[in-house]
């Protein structure tokens, strides 16, 4: 079967990790010196050819690998695995992670789950989001977020994006609200933080909670205080490519005492805490097992041990390289709001405007940054056309459960989000490993940027 275009986008930031990756397992960020020092002069370089038209490239040298990791994690693997303890009904390494991500993040509860798409169905259970509900979220996310609302057989309501930050408009939420809406489901994309006090201002108005989609924001933060402690509950997300990771994994934060204990009995199919035995108790009506396994708990408090530092390192670079890209007519940085205090740059996100380029497209624009060795990706498609969406039109669930005329209504509104569609024919996105580089990694990749735009007419040509 063929892949739409929209779904194949949504699995290029994980595919970065192929490209970005050095050979084997990368296990320092040290890496070759390059020719030169930070902040040199470049006008010597843009005189030479894009490697696209038989220049040298830019960045010759390997990007850092991903994941980091030593022995502290094949001690902790080692000890559970010697242990016999490795589920966490019986073991403490997850009940220990949870405790850490708590205080690292400030959250008053932290629930571990199987993944971050996991976090967001245990959310999503314990608000009881069901038929006939609707949950508004932005076009401009990984599928996850929209799988989550469409398994509980709710109505998932997008919202167009503010085209400067690649978020979700807070300013055209209150037009979306009904009487059906359950939740405000913001994502804080490629780790920048969605405007919070906006959306906090409109949820609080419509009492209407607010689940924040964190899985790509660890540490990021919104007025000093870390995202995901904002709602009712944040969801994170430790796949593979995550700036936290364990391979899969994810978690639930949130400060309602009341609400923690019912995501955990949520994801412990509907079964309470501290019981011995079989002396289980149960509570709600629904339940599933997305529990996070002890080996993951392990891994993920052994990651911790270096995590701020390596978001220290991608902040640093992350803002020298915006200012230096934003003096290069034609691209344009994701904005942060002013409440952003600091993002976690899981992405680091960029807009392409081909007028000051000769007319390039922005395909062959990624075509030469690549052949730079700068890797790239144009991101996410338009999900909202995307048959995997428009589908949902045609399912007989819910065509039973919301009938032909609303479903062609949610339709129509779905196709006219001019600002999503903008973005995604500009947007340009590159991965968080390359923000662990040497700071001379971030001049080569403006080099590379300024040698194509000087040669773009011939590169438009070729």
């Amino acid at each position: 079967m063929k892949s739409s275009p929209a779904l194949k986008s949504d699995i290029s930031r994980r595919r970065f990790l192929e490209t970005t990756s050095l050979a084997g397992a990368g296990l320092t960020l040290a890496l070759p010196e390059l020719a030169g020092q930070s902040g040199r002069s470049l006008a010597g370089e843009i005189a030479e050819k894009p490697a696209k038209l038989g220049g040298k490239p830019a960045c010759s040298g390997g990007w850092p690998g991903w994941p980091v990791y030593d022995q502290t994690e094949e001690k902790a693997l080692l000890g559970t695995l010697h242990s016999g303890q490795w589920y966490r009904g019986s073991g403490k390494a997850v009940e220990h992670f949870e405790a850490a991500y708590q205080k690292l993040t400030g959250a008053k509860h932290c629930i571990a789950t199987a993944s971050g798409t996991a976090a967001l169905s245990t959310a999503l259970g314990a608000l009881d989001v069901g038929p006939g509900d609707e949950v508004i979220l932005t076009p401009y996310t990984f599928v996850a977020t929209y799988n989550v609302i469409v398994l509980n057989y709710a109505l998932p309501v997008f919202v167009d994006v503010d085209l400067e930050s690649f978020q979700l408009d807070p300013n055209k939420i209150a037009s979306a609200i009904t009487k059906q809406t359950k939740a405000i489901l913001p994502v804080h994309i490629g780790g920048y933080p969605v405007d919070l006090d906006k959306v906090l201002e409109v949820a609080e108005k419509h009492k209407i909670a607010v689940v924040e989609d964190a899985c790509q924001a660890h540490l990021a933060e919104w007025r000093g205080r870390k995202v995901g402690t904002w709602g009712l509950a944040g969801c994170f997300s430790f796949q593979a490519s995550k700036n936290l990771n364990s391979g899969e994994g994810g978690a639930v934060l949130t400060n309602d005492d009341q609400f923690a204990e019912v995501c955990y009995n949520f994801q412990n199919q509907g079964r309470a805490r501290h019981v011995s035995g079989y002396n289980f108790s149960y509570s709600g009506t629904r339940g599933s097992n997305l529990r996070l396994c002890e080996f993951q708990g392990d891994l993920l408090v052994a990651q911790m041990s270096r995590v701020i530092e390596q978001s220290d390192r991608r902040n640093q670079n992350a803002l020298y390289l915006t200012k230096a890209l934003s003096e290069i007519a034609g691209i344009m940085p994701a904005k942060l709001y002013e409440g952003a205090t600091r993002s976690a740059y899981h992405l680091y996100l960029f807009r392409y405007d081909k007028a000051h380029f000769n007319g390039l497209s922005r395909g062959k624009f990624l075509e030469a940054l690549s052949a730079e060795g700068v890797p790239c990706s144009g991101g996410y498609g338009t999900m909202n056309k995307d048959e995997y969406v428009s589908g949902l039109a045609k399912n007989g669930h819910y065509l039973k459960l919301y009938g032909e005329k609303r479903l062609k209504e949610w339709l129509d509104r779905n196709h006219n989000l001019p600002q999503n569609e903008k973005l995604c024919e500009q947007a340009v996105w590159m991965f968080q490993t390359m923000l662990l580089a040497d700071r001379s990694y971030m001049d080569r990749i403006v080099e590379a940027i300024r040698k194509i735009q000087a040669h773009s007419a011939e590169l438009a040509k070729a």
